[in-house]
């Protein structure tokens, strides 16, 4: 199965948090994982806010950074904006999402060409997660794994 992967559920991966093992553990048995072009962007955002709040130190914000980097050399990234963008506005109209967010449910239908029956919707955000599932995704997180 195809799962696309938003950024609350790849951060995990890259520092560790209570729901790192599970996570890894889907993540690893995920033989294609699709993003967000932007994904990167806003997974180094959640790890320089920890830095930033002393939660993670230099040590470990290299760590973050090697294996953010492992990680984009393995997954594929959507990059069709225009697409994003049109189906971002019809979402943040159907439901209480922020932007990112909807940029980030909007990627993945473009990725699955606006038919997500039989495909997994990857993440942490509940208020994503009842978006994505009322849009026809198959939803994973870290309960799923």
């Amino acid at each position: 199965m195809v799962r696309f992967w938003e950024s609350s559920a790849v951060v995990p991966l890259v520092v560790h948090e209570p729901t790192s093992g599970p996570v890894a553990k889907l993540y690893s048995s995920d033989s294609a994982q699709i993003v967000w072009c932007l994904t990167e962007i806003e997974v180094w955002s959640a790890v320089c806010r920890k830095r930033r709040e002393a939660v993670l130190s230099s040590p470990h914000l290299r760590e973050a950074r090697r294996r953010l980097s492992r990680l984009t050399g393995d997954w594929t990234e959507l990059e069709d904006l225009g697409s994003v963008r049109s189906r971002a506005r019809r979402l943040l109209e159907t439901h209480p999402l922020r932007t990112a967010d909807a940029l980030q449910l909007a990627a993945a239908l473009v990725a699955v060409t606006d038919r997500p029956e039989g495909f997994a919707f990857v993440t942490l955000d509940g208020r994503l997660a009842e978006a994505a599932e009322r849009e026809g995704f198959e939803v994973m997180g870290a309960t799923t794994a």
